[in-house]
């Protein structure tokens, strides 16, 4: 399934357009130095900010310093690691922390526990946070997709949907589940979400891809190695179709901080900041045509529509 929105772009037909987006931008320090060397270098096509985490400071500071890239806001209700937390802006006296005063760890306990107004609050709260601090915000996507209802169908895209309307920014949620396998009732729950966006104006893509977020086989005899990521990523990016994509990684500086921070996926994480500047990736990129665009452009497209 294929909406109109590469049309709309102005993009020509059949064209296979591709957002190469960083999550976890102001996660830690790793995460910043990784992100901001890829964007400043076009190796990225756009970000994400975590703006609770405390290295957000550095990542908004940035981000307001070049407002010629695509910043957008990775709204949080979630916390995942064991030995580093973050809590929500709007304090631990809401439905959104867990026995510790930080967000929970997993999603099933935001779907079955947090008030609708306090996630309306607290992501609103977010992104108020990244304009005050000079950022000229593309986008908003969502962290461990929080908001989704995936696990058990309660889900918080009404205050998403409302908050990205008022401020003219699209939202990163797939119009459609592609392959043989898809869940066909998921695929229902996709088209009721994007119907709830097109009412209120808000642009979403076509599909969202990415790899395994751990390296397989991890900690085993049989744990995959740099090149076999690298040989799985581009295999991704040759099988991207007709219309717009989302594309995200999570690329940081596998160093001290960063294993210090995680319980997994450190190297994975270090392995994607490396991929990404990877000529045998960039070449893929260019052999299959693909179109890289940024969210900037969905933004216009939006805030065109509503004028």
């Amino acid at each position: 399934m294929i909406s109109d929105l590469a049309d709309r772009l102005g993009l020509a037909p059949g064209a296979r357009a591709i957002i190469l987006n960083a999550d976890d931008f102001g996660m830690c320090h790793a995460a910043n130095l990784a992100i901001t060397e890829l964007l400043d270098a076009g190796r990225i096509d756009s970000t994400t900010v975590m703006v609770p985490c405390p290295w957000s400071p550095e990542a908004l500071a940035f981000a307001a310093s070049r407002t010629d890239l695509d910043v957008g806001v990775h709204l949080v209700l979630t916390s995942e690691w064991t030995r580093y937390r973050w809590r929500p802006l709007t304090g631990v006296g809401t439905t959104l922390v867990d026995a510790d005063g930080f967000f929970p760890s997993e999603v099933r306990p935001v779907e079955e526990n947090a008030a609708e107004d306090d996630v309306a609050a607290e992501i609103a709260a977010q992104l108020q946070a990244a304009l005050d601090a000079g950022v000229d915000v593309t986008h908003l996507d969502n962290h461990m997709g929080s908001v989704y209802g995936l696990l058990t169908g309660r889900d918080f895209l009404a205050p998403v949907f409302a908050l990205a309307a008022r401020h003219g920014l699209p939202f990163r949620l797939p119009r459609s589940m592609d392959g043989a396998g898809a869940d066909v009732e998921l695929q229902r729950t996709l088209d009721r979400a994007a119907a709830a966006a097109d009412s209120l104006g808000v642009e979403i893509i076509d599909r969202l891809w990415s790899h395994p977020f751990e390296i397989v086989g991890e900690g085993t005899d049989a744990e995959e190695g740099y090149e076999q990521v690298r040989d799985g990523f581009i295999a991704l990016l040759r099988a991207v179709p007709a219309g717009v994509t989302e594309i995200y990684l999570h690329p940081m500086i596998d160093d001290a901080e960063l294993r210090a921070a995680v319980d997994f996926a450190a190297a994975k994480r270090g392995y994607e900041h490396r991929l990404l500047a990877d000529p045998a990736v960039l070449q893929a990129i260019e052999d299959e045509g693909l179109v890289r665009i940024g969210w900037r452009a969905l933004r216009e497209l939006q805030r065109s529509a509503a004028r």
